[in-house]
């Protein structure tokens, strides 16, 4: 290879005298060269492109509340759930029916209350724990599908010592996700792209009582796809059927508009553009058991036969729905269905009380992922009794590529001097002067 360069150099070199020789027999009382036409120009060097990579690690949660409003005491809940002290890189916490599912909200306008109500308690929560005053930089949750979040700071946010900063929040009738990251997180890297999309498949397909609110963001060169859903209920024979189609129905539904502004840097449109991906929910998949003999398992604490019968563990096996996508090892008792609130008791069994719904404990609430650059380092639940759902948390350690532009070295210009002049026109050593011009100019 440096043979072939030294022979390109040399005839290169040969062919600008042999032009310049000939510029100057036509006009001798030529004072000035061009610039341009008289330097001589090796070609460009190029650097193969730096790449970097980081970990972040990203906290993941699902909440089915059933319909309540956060309360004040609610806050020992949550610092049990989100575990702050252990301090994630960015907090992605996804719930189902913040409010209840009846038809005055499903039908009715979108009432921002109940979103900002959770927003101020999880920014309090995440922010108390390291004694910074909470001051919620964006409270409300974004309705327009077409937002993007340009990474300007007001000057009300810079003054600000909290340090977690809500970067993205959705909420569509009961289903909500909020999305919170570092302070320092959004300094270093170029968090860029932050988008939503919210997909109503409940109620004749198109009713926001089931479906999804989407988050889409790339931080560095990475591209982030976060699905916060609640799929259709029932433990009847084919309703997995339902559920099934419902996730089908968002893949195919979710799309993140481009602005012009995203010439420059493409972002994915759709949920599997993305690089590292995240769903999670209420998903409702139940158990393929009967009642009896799942509490029994359940008393033995027998994870490992209880998920022989799982339904979304057989969709994975089988290729049902998310082929090729991860859950990791469940060692917890099923979140769902609590009794009354405050209680420890699973609802319905023998002998059931009165009033209450005959139910088949099942793992309802689940966190799946896809993509490169993923490590779960638990998966766990939390024991809050506020709702009939425990809370189910991941935290997860993933890698994020940061890509510098190519470097490249400025082309070469060099002027000869007058003894290499006559050199040239002596014909002495061509190869010999174009390399130590080289090997001087670098």
């Amino acid at each position: 290879m440096e043979r072939k360069r030294q022979t390109w150099n040399t005839k290169s070199f040969r062919r600008w005298f042999q032009r310049k020789q000939k510029r100057d027999e036509a006009d001798p009382f030529r004072l000035n060269d061009d610039e341009e036409e008289d330097n001589f120009s090796f070609p460009t060097l190029e650097t193969d492109r730096c790449i970097t990579s980081d970990e972040l690690r990203i906290f993941v949660g699902t909440w089915n509340v059933a319909g309540k409003s956060p309360v004040g005491s609610l806050a020992v809940d949550l610092v049990e759930w989100l575990k702050p002290k252990d301090a994630a890189d960015i907090y992605v916490l996804g719930f189902q029916e913040i409010v209840p599912l009846k038809a005055a909200t499903v039908i009715g306008a979108e009432d921002p209350t109940e979103a900002t109500n959770w927003n101020l308690l999880i920014g309090k929560t995440l922010n108390e724990e390291y004694g910074y005053p909470w001051m919620t930089p964006m409270i409300h949750p974004i309705t327009n599908e077409n937002y993007h979040y340009d990474g300007k700071i007001s000057k009300d946010q810079q003054t600000q010592l909290s340090r977690y900063k809500l970067m993205a929040s959705k909420k569509m009738v009961g289903v909500f996700i909020s999305v919170w990251i570092r302070r320092e997180l959004v300094k270093r890297y170029d968090i860029s792209h932050v988008k939503v999309c919210s997909v109503a498949c409940g109620i004749m397909g198109y009713l926001g009582n089931k479906g999804s609110v989407s988050v889409s963001m790339s931080i560095a060169d990475t591209s982030f796809c976060f699905i916060a859903a609640h799929l259709a209920s029932g433990e009847k024979k084919g309703d997995e059927g339902r559920r099934n189609h419902q996730v089908s129905e968002i893949f195919r539904r979710t799309s993140f508009s481009r602005l012009p502004k995203d010439v420059e840097k493409l972002h994915p449109l759709t949920i599997l553009g993305h690089e590292r991906i995240f769903w999670f929910g209420d998903l409702n998949y139940r158990l393929y058991l009967e009642d009896n003999f799942a509490r029994q398992l359940i008393k033995e604490h027998d994870w490992g036969a209880l998920q022989k019968f799982d339904q979304l563990r057989r969709e994975l096996q089988y290729g049902g729905v998310f082929q090729g996508w991860k859950e990791g090892d469940i060692e917890f008792a099923p979140t769902y269905k609590y009794s009354s609130y405050n209680s420890n008791r699973y609802s319905g069994g023998i002998p059931s009380r009165a009033g209450e719904k005959q139910r088949t404990p099942a793992w309802c609430d689940r966190i799946l992922w896809c993509g490169e650059g993923v490590r779960q380092l638990s998966y766990f639940r939390s024991e809050s009794k506020f709702s009939d759902h425990r809370p189910v948390s991941a935290l997860f350690s993933i890698q994020i590529v940061e890509k510098t532009a190519n470097t490249r070295r400025p082309i070469i210009h060099v002027t000869p001097t007058k003894t290499q002049r006559n050199e040239m026109a002596n014909g002495d050593d061509i190869a010999s002067t174009s390399r130590s011009l080289t090997v001087k100019d670098m």
